[in-house]
Parts: structure tokens; sequence; C-alpha cells
């Protein structure tokens, strides 16, 4: 009779966790075991700061919603900086969503090397699909023949700046660097903030080491710096970080610019605070179809390459840039097949409308002869098709630790508390260091 009672015992213990087992997974998955699939979704577009690519997220998000009945889609979004940050503390806990957004290169591989982002190859096993990306764009989320994320944007960094406030301090726009630090004394003589600078989130002012490096050294150079083939230490980058500490000196940059934000700096140049404004081409909808921005505002921006240096080695059609962000899929989502269908409808979708509603430009091949588009994106969108190279930023490409360090002397560069040889020779020290030498 006890053994009896024994037995029972055990069939009930092992049913209660059997059952267990699979309640824990369907309360992650499906509703209530209605079949009803939640796909998490973590994005960056906060509709105040992106409204045309948050509109585009949610015009997608309810397409595929209601071409597929049985699948509900959570979206989050969170601006740049606390993306970021909350991607880490996610990662951490190994609870990321199931469908997230990353950028390329280093920032992707520690990510990769956990273990914590799925393999979508399978996706790009799709000819027509593959095709539909611009050449180079898949790869550079691609890690030891795996493609980790499929790419979204296709970003660059020109100088935006204000017609009107050139046309009233009677200022031509500069295509070279002599010319562009004319403009900016002649508007700091007049006290008026030449460039806006959030630098508190570093790799704002990342964006004008990297141009000075690539038009002092050039493309090549840079590169082979920034993968830790050759040193930092050398004349043309030496010259690079000499010019960012002239241009601080010469009060080119807003006043305190190292304690704002990127997103008090946009506020300085949309406000008209400021003449000038250096970052990626993701801004663009500010200046074009983002009705919340007066009008009169957008038709006086334009833009212009990062100008010429005397004597450099780099060239005014090498831009600062490449691939923007990415999708990815978690590894441990139990909702990964259904994430990875939506992915590759959101990639589909997202070209075209990326276009026409967002303003920005895309990863994947669309024809705009039969748009109506505004002509700042039409220029710009041309000058990315002229270009002669592209350099990816500095934090995205450099592996995890060395980005870090590489943010941390880009601040030090600005605030002069590091002297040029300074910087460049704990740059080489991290590259060193990583490399095994």
């Amino acid at each position: 009779m006890h053994r009896k009672r024994r037995v029972l015992l055990l069939l009930c213990i092992l049913i209660l966790i059997t059952a267990g087992c699979k309640g824990g997974n369907e309360m992650n998955s499906e509703d209530g075991g209605s079949g009803q699939v939640t796909i998490r979704f973590l994005h960056l577009w906060p509709e105040a700061i992106s409204p045309g690519q948050h509109r585009v997220v949610g015009q997608i998000v309810e397409e595929y919603e209601e071409l597929n009945p049985q699948v509900s889609i959570v979206t989050e979004d969170l601006e740049n900086e606390q993306y970021k940050n909350k991607l880490k503390i996610l990662s951490a806990t190994n609870e990321l969503p199931d469908v997230g957004l990353t950028w390329a290169a280093g920032f992707l591989m520690p990510y990769v090397k956990g273990q914590l982002f799925a393999p979508l190859d399978d996706l790009l096993m799709n000819g027509e699909f593959a095709d539909s990306f611009i050449p180079g764009t898949t790869e550079a989320f691609a890690i030891d023949g795996h493609t980790y994320a499929l790419p979204l944007e296709f970003n660059v960094a020109p100088i935006y700046y204000n017609k009107e406030i050139f046309r009233q301090f009677s200022l031509e726009v500069p295509t070279t660097f002599d010319e562009l630090k004319h403009v900016a004394a002649v508007l700091a003589e007049q006290n008026f903030t030449p460039i806006a600078l959030g630098n508190k989130d570093r790799w704002t002012g990342s964006l004008w080491y990297m141009y000075l490096a690539d038009r002092y050294a050039g493309q090549a150079a840079l590169t082979n710096a920034l993968e830790g083939r050759t040193s930092f230490h050398t004349e043309d980058l030496l010259k690079a970080a000499e010019e960012v500490q002239a241009l601080v000196d010469s009060q080119a940059f807003v006043r305190g610019f190292n304690g704002l934000s990127n997103e008090e700096a946009r506020a300085d140049f949309l406000s008209g605070r400021a003449a000038m404004y250096l970052m990626g081409s993701w801004v663009v909808p500010d200046f074009t179809t983002n009705k919340e921005i007066p009008a009169e505002f957008r038709e006086n921006v334009g833009f212009f390459k990062f100008p010429s240096v005397t004597g450099g080695k780099g060239y005014i059609d090498d831009w600062i840039g490449g691939p923007g962000v990415g999708l990815f899929v978690a590894d441990n989502s139990l909702v990964k097949e259904e994430a990875k269908r939506f992915v590759q409808y959101f990639v589909e979708r997202w070209g075209e409308l990326a276009v026409t509603e967002a303003g920005v430009i895309p990863a994947t091949k669309v024809d705009t002869s039969s748009f109506h588009l505004p002509e700042l994106y039409l220029e710009l969108f041309n000058e990315v098709n002229q270009a002669r190279s592209f350099t990816l930023f500095a934090d995205v490409q450099m592996d995890a630790r060395v980005a870090e360090v590489h943010l941390n002397q880009i601040q030090a560069l600005f605030a002069k508390a590091v002297t040029p040889e300074e910087f460049s020779r704990i740059h080489d020290e991290v590259l060193l260091d990583k490399m095994g030498r």
C-alpha cells in the first residue's frame, strides 16, 4: 500500500514538472495556449526624436499583425544612448527582446561571442531577398561566415548648415578646412556659436577626429590604424588630433560642449542658435519630412562635405559612414522562427517607406525616380552614390573594449586633458594589447 502511494506520488510530481516546463515555455511565446504569438521588439526611434522612423515602424508592425492575426508585436523605444545601455543590461541577464537593433562590426562582436544573436543566414538563402541589399551592407554584420543582423540604414555624416545664418554673416560654403576655420572664426568674433556639438556622448567628437584623420592621412592609413595594423603616432594622425584642439581653442564649438548630449546639440542647431552641425544622415528627416520642425527652418538647411586639407592624402569624396543599424533576432527567443519572418517582412517594407515617409537612406536598393523627394535628400542620396570610399564609424568598427578607450580619449582630447601625442600613444597601447603584441 505504501509502495503504491509512493508510485502515485512520483507520477504526480512528474506530471506537475512536465506541465510546469511546458507552461513556462508557452507563457513566453503564446497567450494562454491560444496559439497567439507575441514578439517583443525594441528599437531606438522614439516619436519625439525620430517621428518619421517611428511612424514607419508603427505602419510595418500594423501591416504584419493584419497579415498574421495570430501574431502580436509589442514595441518599446528608447533614444540612442538609453537604447545602448538597455541592450547591455538585457544581454547581461540574457533577457534580450525577440527582435532588436544592433550596429555592425566591433559593436556586434561581443553579442555574437556570447551567443546572444541568432544567425540569419537562412533568410539570405532567398536570392531575390539577398540581392535587394546594397553591396557590402550585409557583410558588415557577418562574423566567421555567418550573418547576425540585417541592415536597415546606410548612413553618412555631412556638415549641415543654416543658410540664413550664412547669408546674415556673408559667409560662403567652405570647401577647404582653412575656409571652414575662417567661417567659424567670423561667427565666433560675432559671439555666434559656429558649431553645435554634444560631446558628452563622445562618438559625436569622434566624427570630427575621424574626418580630420581621413583628410590628413587618407582612408587606407586611417583604417590600418583603427584596426591596429599601423601606429596612431604618425605625422598625419598627430596633425588631425592637433587640429581638433585648435578648433577648441578658436571657440568653434558651442560653449560647454563636453557636458552636452547630442540631443542638446541638435536642439541648438534646430533652434538656430548654432550655424553648423556635423551628424549622420539619420537626422535628415529633421530638415525634410519632420513637420514638427518649422518649414521656414527646414527650407534653410543645406549640407556640405567635410572639407579637404592642404597637403592632405585624403579626398573630399571620402565619407565617414556605412551601414547603420540592423535587425537582430535573439538566439534564445521562444518565437525565433516567427521573429525571423517578421524581420524579413520589416526589411522588405522598410526600404521604400524609409525613403518616402522617413526620409532616410535605406540599406536596400530603392528606385527613387518615381518619387517626389525633398531636394536636400536627393542631393545627399546622389553624393552617396558618387562617393569614393566609406570608413565605418570608429566606435562601431572597433572591438568594444578598444572603442571605449577611443571614446574616452576623444573626450579627453577635446577637453585638452591629453596631448595629441598621449592620445596617439594610448590608442597604440590598447590596440597592441588587443592584438597580443
